[in-house]
């Protein structure tokens, strides 16, 4: 099989937007290569949502200085230290200086869905940042940020007296005589370093974040480093 073919239409209208997922599978079913629709079959059976009903959904609290792979450079820690279930992807992007959140499966349409900007799931954050925002500035990131490369989506936004949550390895880095304060951001996107681009343009820097939410899943109860199975009844949510 070619690695360069694009996924055929037939695979596309039966939800697989994730190419290596794509290619794994006729990897592994070379005699499926030759036939296009078959193919596209051969990751089913799917749902009425488009999926596959044995997809497996994992539900990672990330912690800091994690890079959201399976493999990295010397000395990087990755999604390998952590999870040991095979031929799972992390749905969206997290950065290694971020903490939260993560989302992995092993199903291609899920996949894009999650991570996909177009399908506007919503990702919530809690920001420390450097100083205590103004209405003003909380109003711009409601109303959308002008960046250099674009202008951000309309988002939620609101100041929250310092959350619950685990202590950072290693610890922010606090400059004495300027506050910090926390707001709570909720998004629909979910581009390369959004959330500090925008505080950053308001004039906070962010100091700590975390994801806490995709959707209705919350990290709740679950420390960095641990992770569960997502429920069905939570991924008929999704």
């Amino acid at each position: 099989m070619d690695l360069n073919t694009p996924i055929p239409k037939a695979a596309l209208t039966a939800g697989w937007h994730d190419r290596q997922y794509y290619r794994r599978v006729l990897m592994k079913n070379p005699k499926l290569s030759g036939n296009t629709s078959l193919a596209a079959a051969a990751v089913g059976p799917f749902s009425n949502a488009g999926r596959p009903r044995s997809s497996t959904v994992i539900l990672f609290h990330k912690p800091y200085g994690v890079v959201t792979q399976f493999t990295g450079g010397p000395g990087e820690r990755t999604l390998a230290d952590y999870i040991n279930i095979r031929d799972v992807y992390a749905a969206g992007r997290l950065d290694k200086d971020s903490e939260g959140l993560l989302l992995l499966t092993d199903d291609g349409g899920l996949q894009h869905r999650l991570s996909h900007p177009k399908f506007e799931k919503s990702k919530t954050y809690w920001v420390q940042v450097e100083g205590v925002p103004s209405e003003a500035a909380l109003s711009e990131i409601r109303h959308g940020v002008r960046l250099k490369d674009y202008c951000t989506k309309p988002a939620e936004v609101r100041l929250i007296d310092e959350p619950v949550a685990p202590p950072r390895d290693p610890p922010v880095r606090y400059r004495n005589e300027i506050p910090t304060s926390w707001i709570e951001l909720v998004i629909t996107e979910g581009k390369n370093r959004q959330v500090r681009r925008m505080t950053a343009a308001v004039g906070f820097p962010t100091l700590r974040l975390i994801r806490v939410a995709i959707g209705s899943l919350r990290i709740d109860g679950l420390s960095p480093g641990q992770w569960r199975i997502v429920t069905s009844a939570e991924l008929a949510s999704l």
